[in-house]
């Protein structure tokens, strides 16, 4: 019984250690998204990432570092994030539901927003897996 138990416990700590990288990684996304900047979410990615959007999929950190389309912040919107709570799935794999929000700089009125859904696959520490869907 002292082995279930054990066994449980890092099941636990590793559903805990990967919740924490993907709250890490989202903020890291949220300050990417804002400021056009990608560096920081590089270190989160694995060599053989998977990067899943709705135009296009990427193989391993070397074509999204490379290829990956991301526009720059729009000078004259701002850009807010609201999101849920991260919903652990199993097998490493979460999910997350996020409403981007844009406003007009110069005075802070409702532009737009867009309604996402981040889902993320990590091992070994790491995003093997990151898919992107336009849900709103």
């Amino acid at each position: 019984m002292g082995s279930a138990r054990s066994a449980a416990s890092k099941i636990g700590a590793m559903g805990a250690d990967d919740l924490e990288i993907a709250r890490r990684f989202r903020i890291a996304l949220e300050a990417a998204a804002k400021s056009g900047d990608r560096e920081a979410l590089y270190p989160f990615l694995a060599a053989d990432v998977e990067w899943i959007t709705a135009k296009r999929t990427l193989h391993g950190i070397d074509e999204v570092k490379e290829e990956l389309i991301w526009g720059s912040p729009d000078e004259n919107l701002d850009l807010e994030f609201e999101e849920g709570e991260w919903v652990q799935l199993g097998a490493g794999r979460m999910v997350l539901d996020v409403r981007q929000v844009y406003r007009v700089k110069a005075t802070g009125d409702f532009a737009y927003e867009r309604k996402r859904q981040i889902e993320l696959t990590i091992r070994d520490s790491q995003i093997s897996r990151y898919e992107m869907r336009i849900v709103g």
